[in-house]
């Protein structure tokens, strides 16, 4: 797994949710995850989650720490575990850096005093799956109630937030692939 937190502000709109967007902006071929910051605003034309669309919720945020990865070789079931574990160990790097906070987890989301700090989905591409996982920096304006990571979780680097849950997540995955390999089989 190749990771790349990247230096300068992108927009997110849905549209870098797409087979090779890593690779054909950062030259990052095969499994990978990167993050950014920047505004998170997805319309309705460009949401992946049918619910959302159904229910007319498109997705705002003022400032968000968004976090793409694409898998080359996982089923969608498989990248849902995925996206699961990637939200879990956020939650747990968030109670680490601040552990006064109440957060919790309800699937993918997260949620500070019952306030929603997440967004995030797992698809499928003709040639691989994605996950787009965001926190809010700034939950100004968003269109549900919303806690950030500034204010309610106090994390004030957010850069080397991001970092640090790059390193962790890619640690995981890594320590789950191998720990496949370890194992006999049994009849």
């Amino acid at each position: 797994m190749k990771t790349l937190f990247i230096e300068r502000e992108i927009k997110y709109t849905g549209e870098q949710l797409a087979p090779h967007w890593i690779y054909k902006n950062f030259n990052i071929m095969g499994n990978a995850i990167v993050s950014f910051i920047g505004e998170c605003e997805v319309n309705l034309s460009h949401m992946v989650d049918i619910e959302d669309v159904i229910n007319n919720e498109p997705i705002y945020s003022k400032k968000m720490l968004s976090f793409i990865e694409e898998n080359f070789n996982s089923t969608l079931e498989e990248t849902v575990y995925k996206q699961r574990l990637l939200v879990t160990i956020t939650k747990e790097l968030i109670e680490k850096n601040c552990p006064s906070v109440n957060i919790i987890r309800k699937g993918d989301d997260l949620f500070i005093d019952n306030k929603k700090l997440s967004v995030s989905i797992a698809t499928k591409s003709i040639t691989s799956t994605l996950i787009h996982f965001g926190l809010n920096i700034d939950s100004t304006d968003a269109p549900v109630n919303a806690s950030d990571l500034k204010k309610d979780a106090q994390i004030n680097d957010i850069k080397q937030f991001a970092i640090e849950l790059l390193n962790k997540y890619k640690e995981e995955t890594e320590d789950i692939s191998l720990a496949a390999t370890k194992v006999r089989g049994v009849i």
